[in-house]
């Protein structure tokens, strides 16, 4: 895997098929976004050699990390990450997944940040950075190295929950597709009411990702929930699908 495997590129589109909203942060095409200071999310796995966690739960762990950030009272209003996640939020929306382990970890989770766990995997997010400006602390970590596996078929996912789908027809590493979860789930947390987002959160935000069959696939594309278009900087062609997050509250 190459070093440009994990980082995640913009994503475009909450639209199901047709054009994206001129203001939105997931266009592919040059915007007034892009005339802004340009941040990104870092998120750093725990991945030990010996005990990896599995792909299924790496992925809805980044998706609970970047909604538990989102929400986090230090993310708004006058909290101490609040200008910065603004700042993040107004330009494109970038999230890099990197990897860590033993002593790597411990440096990572020293800095200012959330750690989320899983069944088996543990996520670290971090206020947003500039492209440029990373600590030395996470700058360093690998961003390749994470192909995970699922030790057992992951279940199936509650029909009454929120779920992060997966386009069955693209061949994705795991921090890439961690990534565009992130995304999936950002997308879902933007269209949600005040008393939505804070059922979700109080609950802890449960949520499930999976793949469908290429049938469904197509039915959720053109269903209006959420969908993430990449940008095609790594791994996946310009304006690939890679996500439709379906919540519950988003079929109004």
């Amino acid at each position: 895997m190459s070093s440009n495997d994990i980082p995640a590129s913009e994503s475009a589109g909450t639209s199901p098929a047709g054009s994206v909203p001129a203001d939105s942060p997931f266009r592919t095409e040059p915007t007034v976004r892009d005339e802004a200071p340009q941040f990104v999310l870092p998120l750093v796995v725990h991945i030990e050699k010996t005990a990896p966690p599995a792909r299924t739960d790496a992925l809805r762990t980044a998706a609970r990390a970047v909604l538990t950030i989102l929400s986090d009272e230090r993310s708004l209003d006058e909290g101490e990450w609040a200008e910065v996640m603004r700042d993040w939020q107004d330009a494109r929306i970038r999230k890099v997944v990197r990897r860590a382990r033993g002593a790597e970890w411990r440096k990572a989770s020293a800095l200012p940040g959330i750690t989320v766990t899983g069944d088996s995997a543990e996520v670290r997010v971090f206020p947003p950075v500039p492209l440029d400006g990373w600590p030395k602390e996470l700058a360093k970590l690998q961003v390749s190295g994470t192909d995970l596996d699922d030790p057992e078929p992951p279940a199936a996912p509650d029909p009454a929950g929120p779920v992060l789908w997966l386009n069955p027809d693209l061949d994705m590493s795991a921090g890439k597709t961690m990534a565009q979860a992130g995304h999936g789930a950002q997308l879902a947390w933007w269209e949600l009411l005040d008393t939505e987002r804070k059922a979700w959160r109080e609950a802890g935000f449960p949520l499930a990702v999976a793949t469908p069959d290429a049938a469904h696939w197509r039915e959720l594309t053109v269903s209006g929930l959420p969908v993430v278009r990449d940008a095609g900087f790594t791994e996946i062609a310009p304006g690939s699908c890679t996500v439709v997050a379906d919540h519950p509250a988003l079929h109004r």
